[in-house]
């Protein structure tokens, strides 16, 4: 059994999302300290569209009404959550192990740890 079987993530995943980080770092405009704070704030902005999706979803915006489906919600949402597997990749090398860890102690605290 590999390791994406038993924590659960399809295979190919974690070498996506480090071939995205190589990408971006190959074609980065701004390096350095002022570089990796850029890549977090990427994230608020893809939660912003997430925002933006859902009240276009929903037409709370009576000027505009309903401009977005919630098939772009789900998509705003893996964007959010690429992002957010990018920048842990950007902050480390060993972004995989490190959420692994986290989600385990997450999943140990809601009672879910081990649940089918």
């Amino acid at each position: 059994m590999s390791d994406d079987d038993r924590d659960g993530t399809p295979p190919d995943l974690w070498n996506t999302v480090d071939d995205l980080w190589k990408w971006l770092e190959a074609d980065q405009p701004v390096g350095g300290r002022e570089g990796l704070l850029l890549r977090m704030l990427k994230l608020s902005e893809e939660v912003g569209e997430v925002s933006e999706a859902v009240i276009g979803a929903t037409g709370q915006n009576p000027r505009k009404g309903i401009t977005h489906t919630w098939d772009d919600v789900e998509a705003e949402l893996c964007d959010v959550v690429i992002t957010a597997l990018v920048a842990l990749r950007t902050l480390t090398p060993q972004a995989r192990e490190v959420f692994a860890g986290h989600l385990s102690r997450v999943a140990e605290r809601s009672g879910t740890a081990g649940a089918p």
